[in-house]
């Protein structure tokens, strides 16, 4: 599972495509509830003085949820590409991919990914290495579209983010709005509710699993 080699690079470039325009057309596309669930992911799970890292960081809006629920955390924020770093001012930040983050073993009481997860080339490698960076009892969470286990809600889901999503992407951000019509090319490659709970089980001791949307948000706490 995760994007491949080959598709990879196709999704990196539209997100760098989209980068002026992506907060703006997330909204309408998440029907403003993106905010709420990565609020929903991270509430409760840091502890003041804890070093977490943001994987797959983007521009930082989860770490910025984080320091709203916990202000007194340390932040890391990791992604592979430059140009969205750049706008996370004022955080620790590295350029990495999910599959080889330039940390030591342990170095993380907890990690979080938000919306990003998905972008992996291989999830099983990712998830590998985000286990390896955790010190022992550290808390992954993973904030993403869900894909639900009911079949018949899966595809209105897949419905949606193949036919609608490109058109409110042009309406809302213009041309470089159309590039998140890759969302559907990365949906088809993520694993179900239920079977990204199972992967990451197979490295984690304990998986907590909430979802929203009839499963097409999810929200995961992973222990160590």
């Amino acid at each position: 599972m995760g994007l491949g080699a080959a598709y990879w690079p196709e999704v990196m470039g539209a997100l760098e495509e989209i980068i002026p325009v992506y907060d703006r057309v997330n909204r309408f596309i998440s029907a403003g509830r993106a905010g709420r669930h990565r609020a929903a992911g991270v509430a409760g799970r840091f502890s003041p003085g804890e070093r977490v890292l943001d994987a797959g960081s983007g521009f930082g809006n989860m770490s910025r949820a984080a320091l709203e629920e916990c202000p007194g955390i340390s932040l890391v924020l990791c992604d592979p590409l430059m140009p969205m770093l750049r706008r996370a001012a004022g955080m620790g930040r590295a350029c990495g991919v999910f599959e080889q983050m330039p940390f030591r073993d342990g170095s993380f009481d907890a990690a979080m990914c938000g919306y990003s997860l998905r972008d992996a080339v291989s999830l099983g490698g990712a998830v590998e290495e985000l286990h390896r960076v955790l010190r022992p009892g550290g808390c992954l969470v993973v904030v993403d579209l869900g894909k639900p286990d009911n079949a018949f809600v899966r595809a209105g889901v897949s419905a949606y983010l193949r036919a609608l999503v490109p058109l409110i992407g042009l309406a809302v951000g213009g041309r470089r709005g159309l590039r998140f019509g890759e969302l559907h090319g990365t949906f088809r490659r993520w694993p179900t509710v239920s079977g990204l709970r199972a992967v990451l089980g197979e490295r984690f001791s304990r998986v907590e699993v909430s979802t929203d949307l009839m499963g097409g948000a999810v929200m995961v706490a992973a222990y160590k």
